[in-house]
């Protein structure tokens, strides 16, 4: 009797849980309040490279993985008694569509970091290989899950970069998330480390329809709220925030000039955010500054920032290897930073 109630358990339909909902219209504003910001700095009003750097940076990536997270754990609640294909299906349809407008869209708008793999692909890339992991025994997504975890905290903290290759670097083997040096984008997010909230949201929402928990979450309430009422309209919402918010930004600029930037912040901020990408961070800190002082005793600085002096002209390389020689080389095998 005890197998076949929690046999049953296991498979019942799943309740409508406003908690969920409520935290993804969490989310939804936090991602917009983060976006404002980018498009603050791109009209000027803040130094270029704030929102990838600092305290914007956690920010960002704290609201994706909360994204990714709710993303797993909403595929389970969608998918019980059974899976819903004609739903899935519906559902995968929109958001790759909508990928591929997003990507279409940066591509002619901003094509040196237009959006190859953004939040939207890799939700529909993951909703594909979770799909299928529903249909597979619970420990065999633990174990996955387990694996990721170990993973990125081996990538992020033990040995950063150690997965990493530059035979992955190409745009159609770098949303895999092994790249050394993927090209730049307004919004990457690969599959690795990017799974791993995904999979721990299936992995804990698969766990809870083993006890009680899913029908007391739904008795808790709050799916009446505002942001319930948003969360269950995330994709529209996602579509539509950002050119409203870019608008803004730009009226804004009618109203309160932004203030011109200084050009030594300005230079230091590029060639680190850019070298970073590719070298250490205390090593970029030194080249980058060492380029600025050279630049200015030549007196190349101004003309450089105004693209009258371009990146490969023999005197900017002459300096740059200089540099590179004053500060602690890099490998062989690896690229020299240049100056930005």
């Amino acid at each position: 009797m005890t197998l076949l109630t929690t046999q049953a358990t296991a498979y019942e339909k799943a309740p409508r849980i406003g908690l969920v909902d409520t935290a993804r219209g969490t989310a939804l504003i936090a991602m917009a309040t983060y976006h404002f910001s980018w498009d603050l700095e791109f009209m000027g009003y803040f130094p270029p490279g704030t929102a990838e750097t600092g305290w914007l940076k956690i920010y960002a990536r704290a609201i994706a993985t909360t994204f990714l997270f709710i993303v797993g754990v909403s595929l389970v609640l969608a998918s019980r008694p059974e899976i819903r294909w004609p739903s899935f299906w519906k559902r995968f349809g929109m958001i790759a569509a909508a990928a591929a407008v997003i990507s279409a869209a940066t591509l002619y708008l901003v094509p040196g970091e237009w959006i190859y793999f953004g939040i939207l692909h890799a939700i529909a890339a993951l909703s594909l290989i979770g799909v299928v992991f529903l249909r597979l025994p619970l420990p065999v997504t633990l174990l996955v899950t387990l694996a990721l975890l170990v993973g990125w905290i081996a990538d992020t903290f033990v040995m950063p970069g150690v997965l990493d290759s530059h035979l992955l670097d190409p745009k159609y083997l770098a949303w895999l998330g092994f790249a050394a040096t993927p090209d730049r984008s307004n919004d990457f997010v690969p599959l690795f480390p990017w799974a791993t909230p995904f999979f721990l949201g299936m992995s804990l929402a698969r766990l809870a329809f083993r006890t009680s928990l899913p029908h007391r979450l739904a008795a808790f309430g709050t799916g009446g709220t505002w942001f319930a009422w948003l969360g269950r309209r995330s994709l529209a919402f996602y579509l539509i925030h950002q050119p409203v918010l870019i608008a803004i930004a730009y009226g804004l600029t009618f109203v309160i000039a932004p203030p011109k930037p200084d050009p030594v912040a300005t230079y230091l901020r590029q060639c680190n955010t850019s070298c970073t990408v590719e070298q250490g961070e205390a090593l970029c800190r030194s080249f980058c500054q060492c380029t600025l002082d050279q630049l200015q005793a030549q007196q190349l600085f101004t003309p450089f920032q105004a693209g009258e002096v371009k990146a490969d002209d023999e005197r900017i390389m002459a300096l740059a290897s200089e540099c590179s020689a004053k500060i602690e080389p890099a490998p062989q095998s690896e690229p020299q930073p240049q100056p930005q």
